[in-house]
């Protein structure tokens, strides 16, 4: 008697660990439940993919979806949203909302907040500070939690800890690998007269690649010291991967589209306030460094910093003007277009955008299609030539810094443990979203 699954993708590419060849896929219960030759199986639904290319479903590892606190300019329906139809599975969203993501109840709630909300799974970084370092032990294991994330140096909200005895007490309590934003807040208030009213420009030469490099030693020297593996988010310069090269065994490093794809050079003069981040972008030299880092794999994975702001409060003037961009929903297309390119393979975007995190982070059961595992898959034209627009942007904020960039390679599909959740360009179905489980979590 033949097989019989809820869903089946058949004839598709493949995209795998062990290599990329055309297979039909199994799902049953929300799990792969077979790979291979299925011509004989029957399911209850059966996806054509012929001609297409199935990969790992894309986990983005840094995003901002700004609820509590500032919905008007994101929410996390809205970020799910955006998320799903850019080919992203499961997300991991960051803790400076308002109220901060410090506590267990906050925690709680984010989480009941998002439950079958959000179209996409999900997991919450916890803000590690001075104030909660009784509780982080327990913080980190918390159904829902990604772990603990430090702000060492300042950015969007008030969570900022930049003394070497907190974050080393920190690190002493932690079990799990912790995140930072690496920026040495004492030289940046030093260096606050390098700012130019109206020259986001300045932006840059302020939060300069000394700035980057001071703190990111300091967390090296304290990971070392501890001897508890950390995590550098959105790493820019040059100088900090020849360091980060040398300390990967407890150093792992997150790098950006953004800081792939636009120079200072050529961002401020076209897009202004809008190209204003933190860490900020940087020259064609250092792009070529944090490129070589990836192709050496001293970079271990992509994240999106999908920081939304409206285009209302991206136009204030500079300084006033506040840092971030948006980027789910582009994730993945900005780096098909650079794999057509032919600066990354697809099976190293593969490796930075799904069994990288399951590997740094403990993800159980995602990352990889295997059977036994959910059922997430993102389901790519890799023909498909299209011109990003920020019309079509699903966050709240209604902008990208990538309009009208011509990309080749796109998200046909996006499926959620077996739930089709967008098809060609549209979200499907009522939200499943459920909390991310961690292995030993």
């Amino acid at each position: 008697m033949p097989d019989t699954f809820d869903l089946i993708l058949r004839g598709g590419t493949v995209v795998n660990h062990d290599g990329i060849g055309l297979r039909d896929i199994g799902i049953r219960g929300g799990r792969i439940a077979a790979i291979g030759a299925l011509a004989q199986a029957s399911a209850g639904e059966t996806i054509d993919a012929t001609g297409l290319t199935i990969l790992p479903g894309v986990i983005d590892t840094q995003v901002h979806f700004r609820e509590p606190g500032a919905t008007h300019k994101e929410d996390l329906e809205s970020g799910a949203r955006a998320a799903v139809l850019g080919g992203v599975t499961a997300v991991f969203e960051m803790p400076n909302t308002t109220p901060p993501t410090t506590t267990a109840e906050a925690l709680a709630d984010k989480v009941a907040r998002a439950t079958h909300r959000m179209a996409c799974d999900f997991s919450f970084w916890v803000g590690g500070t001075r104030d909660t370092l009784a509780d982080i032990p327990e913080l980190e294991q918390l159904p829902g939690s990604a772990g603990i994330k430090v702000f060492a140096g300042s950015s969007t909200g008030d969570l900022l800890v930049e003394d070497e005895a907190t974050l080393s007490d920190i690190l002493s309590l932690t079990s799990r690998r912790v995140a930072f934003h690496s920026e040495s807040e004492p030289r940046l208030r030093a260096r606050l007269g390098v700012r130019r009213e109206g020259d986001p420009a300045s932006h840059s030469e302020w939060r300069d690649a000394e700035a980057a490099l001071e703190c990111t030693q300091m967390l090296v020297g304290l990971a070392e010291d501890a001897r508890k593996p950390i995590h550098i988010l959105h790493v820019s310069t040059a100088e900090e991967m020849v360091l980060l090269a040398q300390h990967k065994g407890l150093v792992s490093v997150e790098v950006t589209p953004q800081h792939l794809t636009l120079t200072a050079e050529e961002a401020y003069p076209r897009l202004g306030t809008r190209a204003q981040m933190n860490p900020p972008l940087r020259s064609a030299a250092h792009q070529r460094a944090v490129w070589q880092a990836v192709n050496d794999g001293v970079a271990d994975i992509l994240g999106s910093d999908h920081a939304p702001h409206t285009l209302e409060e991206k136009a204030k003037p500079y300084p006033n003007s506040p840092s971030g961009m948006p980027g789910v929903q582009t994730l993945l297309p900005i780096m098909l277009g650079h794999v057509a390119a032919g600066r990354l393979t697809l099976q190293r975007l593969v490796d930075m955008t799904s069994a990288g995190p399951q590997r740094l982070f403990g993800i159980a059961g995602k990352g990889r299609i295997a059977v036994g595992y959910d059922a997430d898959f993102t389901v790519v034209d890799l023909a498909a030539t299209r011109t990003i627009e920020g019309a079509r942007m699903a966050s709240k904020s209604g902008w990208t810094p990538f309009d009208g960039r011509v990309v080749k390679g796109f998200p046909i599909g996006t499926i959620v443990r077996g739930h089709k959740v967008m098809w060609d360009g549209e979200v499907i179905g009522a939200a499943m979203g459920e909390p991310v489980r961690f292995v030993g979590a």
